[in-house]
């Protein structure tokens, strides 16, 4: 059979410990025999980011500006202790995050629904996109331990408000957004929801944060009347704007199938929500999505640490691969649709196939045998030849 070939590249980002493994059983079993792969390289493994002082983190957060489509395995975000374990300088920053703010992305977020398996809510039936704005919030707050009576005031633009008046000891927090970054949030959900047809909504609390949550409010709809209106009736999909509590209660009776964009705090404990509910974290797509049109697939999950140590102990590991799978399937899906390449971009539609099919057979690795009730998984190795198995059947 002959190669598929790739007009234009895709940027590869390799990462570190067990999913490094996994990525090349991918390359070497799923993609290289049937797929001329046009990749342009970049090891952001820890030892590497060491080696470049961290460069190599922008490198490819530029080559991937200019490309348009990467594909990220998982990384190491260093804390002390890997600090020590891997005889860093310095403690580097998530590599996600500096990209994610290279590309001024927003993460979207997804599960794999496993045949066989009912979500914990019995209603949902297709998968539910979270859409999670990663940037300031809470994450970029600012702290006070306070300990003696006394007042703490919120200053800026020659504004200055009484936050509290401390009677005695107490905690006092700021936080902030900016609205050239929510407006990059925004025009990314709609563009998100306008490629998968399905509705957008949007939820906050703007009842109780009148500033903070409407300007929210008021950029997604200035946003939505202004550019994405016309398309969206076109398209016979809505933008919904809703109270998040109102947002929950209607999720849990929805049947799923749309996108849900959520601030930074909201979408992190959402997006964990979402994926325990349909698996596992493991069983969740991520891309990063940016208003000029990159997009940059990867797992939703970590490095798989735990399976690391045992496989250099030479121990056999059945670690979930799923996820990295579908990331490498949906850069050459997104490869192909820009490319006009029906080839390559249907071959990725088959690799998800072919890996559902395997899962259908009763061929799991432990953690989603637990969730499709077979009796034993097998290791990671014999899963991917599985898929190997019916994806020559397929093509």
């Amino acid at each position: 059979m002959e190669k598929i070939k790739m007009q234009n590249p895709i940027v590869e980002m390799d990462g570190d410990e067990m999913t490094r493994v996994i990525w090349q059983m991918i390359k070497d079993e799923l993609l290289a025999p049937f797929v001329e792969l046009n990749t342009e390289y970049y090891d952001l493994g820890l030892e590497n980011r060491e080696k470049t002082d961290d460069a190599v983190t922008m490198q490819a957060a530029e080559a991937l500006k200019r490309v348009g489509v990467g594909v990220k395995c998982a990384t190491i975000t260093p804390n002390a202790k890997r600090m020590e374990e891997y005889h860093l300088s310095r403690m580097y920053k998530s590599p996600n995050g500096q990209i994610r703010s290279a590309v001024d992305g927003t993460t979207f977020r997804a599960p794999i629904l496993l045949p066989g398996t009912t979500p914990l809510v019995p209603g949902w039936k297709k998968p539910i996109t979270i859409a999670r704005h990663s940037n300031a919030d809470l994450y970029k707050d600012v702290e006070i331990r306070v300990e003696n009576p006394g007042e703490a005031h919120l200053t800026a633009d020659g504004q200055d408000k009484t936050v509290y008046t401390f009677g005695g000891p107490g905690v006092a927090l700021a936080m902030y957004n900016t609205d050239a970054s929510i407006y990059s949030f925004a025009r990314s959900c709609f563009s998100c929801a306008l490629d998968k047809g399905q509705d957008l909504w949007f939820s906050c609390k703007d009842t109780i944060s009148t500033v903070y949550d409407g300007r929210f409010r008021d950029i997604f709809q200035e946003v939505y009347d202004a550019e994405y209106k016309s398309a969206f009736e076109a398209a016979g999909i809505k933008y919904i704007y809703t109270l998040i509590d109102d947002a929950v209660a209607r999720c849990m009776r929805s049947e799923g199938g749309f996108v849900w964009a959520l601030k930074n705090y909201d979408g992190d404990v959402m997006s964990d929500m979402i994926g325990a509910a349909f698996g596992a974290l493991a069983l969740m797509t991520s891309v990063l999505i940016s208003p000029s049109g990159c997009f940059e697939y990867e797992a939703a999950h970590g490095t798989v640490t735990r399976h690391w140590y045992r496989r250099q102990k030479g121990e056999k590991t059945s670690t979930n691969p799923m996820a990295t799978i579908f990331a490498w399937s949906g850069a050459l899906k997104k490869r192909g649709e820009l490319d006009g390449n029906a080839a390559l971009a249907a071959f990725g539609d088959r690799i998800e196939q072919a890996s559902l099919a395997a899962i259908a057979d009763g061929i799991v690795t432990g953690d989603m045998a637990a969730l499709t009730g077979v009796k034993e998984g097998v290791d990671t190795e014999t899963f991917i030849a599985a898929v190997r198995e019916r994806l020559e059947k397929i093509m």
